[in-house]
């Protein structure tokens, strides 16, 4: 389906060219015919399938066809976003798509000019987006209102829930107009039984929509598994970046810990590379992804934190330095690569610290993740070593050393530099 069978203005449709777009994607051929209605709607779709544009879209063309009433406190619309990445993410796209239909778009999120972002929605908005936070904050000061409000948007529901933050989204809820005067759009990776009770509450009559693709994963991503002692995983990393010279590269690991050791590594071997964890300030994260998004940064750190919600565009490879614990994890990380039609590659360490994971990961996206052999040329060891870092030692000692001390090689059992090397999985630890 093409964007010009749908009932959508030119002035919508020309932000929809300018961004690049030209069929829609699978959501968007679904959703888009219910949401141009008006009927509400609940989807389900994986991060990176085209779902914001599927809002934003609806929003832009609704409220051009029906104009508004006199600019005043409450705005148009609202959107509710549980991050404040993702509070940004919105604001570019909505930006970029609705150029050229006038309409002003505030976004709030914390960590940034309280008393900027305070003054700018005291101005009259039509579009305001934000996390439930920062926007209960200015509702209790009476700074807008919600009480004609004509349009809500919730994204990444499922995530509310993750983030404990569901009670804020019920209070916003709670103080907007009626849902049968309103249009509603909700969207999830997940359509659970939670999410579900949340959109018969304060929906109207929702059509659920769920578009599932063939895999979990995103069918364009190229994904490998390498089993690789814990020590030996900045020389592995450090000879795949080698390797892979050329692209967008995004490394996720567990733990901040694992993240300043990285950035350490990289510095100290001239590798320039940005780390956003959970606890980095708001300036400095947003100033990290704009170099990563400009390709100023051709490497980017992240825990988790960065995992759902980011769109950045031409992202070729991510690499799992760390297994995720959580099985949708590896789906949300892996989903940075491959979006937009394009091809990406998803190349994941198991060590003996994670490998556990890994047969609940291949289980949640019914297969197997092929496995590469370990060559003994694609490991660094000439690396230079931080200062003041703990050690990522190079390979401890020549293979047979290694096979004898990570398992009985003998008596009828291989080690696992021997597994390695046939591409068989070492047998990982459970808890």
């Amino acid at each position: 389906m093409r964007f010009e069978e749908l009932d959508i203005p030119e002035a919508v449709l020309r932000g929809i060219r300018e961004a690049g777009f030209t069929r829609c994607t699978p959501i968007q051929s679904a959703a888009l015919p219910l949401a141009l209605t008006g009927r509400d709607v609940a989807a389900q779709a994986q991060t990176g399938t085209g779902k914001t544009a599927v809002f934003l879209i609806t929003l832009f063309s609704r409220m051009l066809a029906k104009p508004g009433p006199a600019p005043g406190p409450s705005p148009r619309a609202l959107i509710i976003a549980p991050t404040r990445e993702l509070v940004a993410q919105i604001d570019a796209e909505a930006k970029r798509l609705g150029q050229f239909t006038g309409f002003r778009i505030v976004p709030v999120f914390g960590g940034m000019d309280y008393q900027k972002q305070r003054e700018a929605l005291g101005e009259s908005v039509d579009i305001l987006i934000g996390t439930p936070g920062r926007l209960i904050d200015y509702l209790k000061q009476k700074v807008y209102s919600l009480r004609k409000t004509e349009f809500l948007v919730i994204d990444e529901a499922d995530r509310m829930f993750d983030m404990g933050v569901i009670s804020d989204l019920r209070f916003l809820l709670r103080r907007m107009s009626p849902y049968d005067q309103r249009q509603s759009m909700l969207f999830s990776a997940t359509l659970s039984t939670r999410v579900m009770e949340l959109c018969y509450e304060h929906m109207n009559l929702p059509e659920k929509i769920e578009v599932s693709p063939e895999q979990v994963t995103v069918g364009l991503v190229e994904q490998e598994l390498y089993h690789i002692g814990k020590e030996e995983k900045p020389g592995l990393l450090l000879g795949i970046l080698r390797r892979e010279q050329h692209g967008r590269i995004l490394i996720f690991v567990n733990m901040k810990s694992t993240a300043e050791r990285l950035g350490a590594l990289f510095k100290a071997n001239n590798i320039a590379a940005g780390a956003i964890t959970g606890d980095l300030p708001q300036w400095k994260r947003m100033k990290i992804l704009s170099r990563f998004k400009d390709g100023s940064l051709q490497t980017l750190i992240a825990t988790d934190v960065a995992s759902r919600g980011l769109h950045i565009e031409d992202v070729t490879h991510v690499i799992n330095y760390d297994l995720p614990q959580d099985v949708e994890d590896y789906v949300h990380r892996i989903g940075r690569t491959a979006r937009a039609g394009a091809a990406g590659k998803a190349i994941s360490f198991a060590c003996e610290d994670y490998v556990y994971a890994l047969e609940d990961i291949e289980e949640y996206i019914k297969q197997k993740i092929p496995v590469r052999p370990v060559e003994d040329s694609l490991i660094v060891t000439d690396y230079e070593r931080p200062v003041g870092v703990s050690r990522g030692r190079g390979r401890p000692g020549p293979p047979h050393e290694r096979a004898r001390k990570r398992g009985p090689a003998g008596k009828g059992h291989e080690g696992d530099a021997q597994k390695r090397k046939r591409g068989k999985r070492p047998q990982g630890r459970r808890p």
